[in-house]
């Protein structure tokens, strides 16, 4: 469709596979390694090959993709007859992913909005879908960067990991560094706040840190229209019935996904990871 609004974003926003095909999303992944290998997210490695590799205690470390991958991807938009394109990625305070994006953006021959929603998983991935709806409705790139800004902006994601050790381990874990002497005592749970991982309460079990996770949700919901996603490493046990105790207890629910996070997130987070994202429509 010649002069159309093209969309990029990174394998961290964990769409599911039917609304990227849907909306001709264009995914950039980001790499894992695994000892020596060295593998893109959603292509070569999935959760569960992480999950085993850090229960295994194999060294797994994770990294953005370069300039040069994002200039492909806007070049190719561009042949297809794009005549902008807005690329919205995961937190620039977790990833270089965003920067790269930018730099490349600076040398695209069309005009490239580079978004950062200081989010990951569907947090991300909702204001993905967002820049989709406006595309569609004919707004134009600046217009779609804007709403998915405002989508960004009132979108929260909190979660719980039975460990800080994996956060600790790949530099992600911010303030919430203070925990790690209580670690052993307490069940952490965190949030996304400014773009960074921040610490939110302390439990004392998995699953009074699981209910509180549940009351969060609800409360962050209120009676607004909302979509929520839960996501889960390695446990689905955890996910399916929070997520069917949220369908009966958030009024105003349009969009419940229930889905793993990739192997990008899951390496920094663990296995047992339980997060909710809940984003006001």
């Amino acid at each position: 469709m010649p002069g159309h609004l093209a969309l990029v974003t990174d394998s961290t926003a964990y769409l599911p596979q039917d609304a990227v095909d849907r909306h001709r999303i264009e995914v950039v992944p980001l790499s894992v390694a695994v000892g020596d290998d060295v593998l893109d997210e959603g292509v070569e490695i999935s959760p569960k090959d992480v999950a085993e590799a850090l229960r295994a205690k194999r060294r797994v470390t994770t990294s953005r993709p370069g300039p040069e991958t994002f200039a492909a991807a806007y070049r190719a938009a561009a042949e297809n007859g794009a005549s902008a394109v807005v690329s919205v990625h995961l937190s620039a305070e977790l990833s270089g992913t965003f920067e790269a994006a930018r730099m490349a953006a600076a040398d695209a021959d069309i005009p490239v909005e580079v978004v950062d929603s200081r989010l990951v998983g569907m947090a991300l991935g909702y204001c993905v879908l967002t820049a989709a709806q406006a595309a569609e409705e004919g707004m134009g790139a600046a217009e779609t960067a804007e709403a998915v800004r405002r989508r960004s902006a009132s979108t929260s994601g909190f979660f719980y990991v039975d460990t800080l050790e994996h956060l600790r381990r790949g530099g992600r874990i911010g303030a919430a560094r203070a925990l790690l002497g209580s670690a052993l005592a307490v069940k952490p749970l965190l949030h996304l706040a400014g773009g960074r991982i921040e610490p939110l309460e302390k439990v004392r079990t998995a699953s009074r840190a699981i209910a509180r996770l549940e009351e969060i949700a609800v409360e962050q919901a209120g009676g607004a229209e909302v979509d929520i996603a839960v996501h889960h490493l390695a446990a689905a046990e955890r996910a399916e019935p929070l997520a069917e105790r949220l369908r009966e207890r958030v009024p105003g629910l349009r969009d419940l996904y229930v889905g793993e996070v990739g192997a990008v997130i899951g390496a920094h987070v663990g296995p047992g990871l339980l997060a909710v994202v809940v984003s006001p429509c």
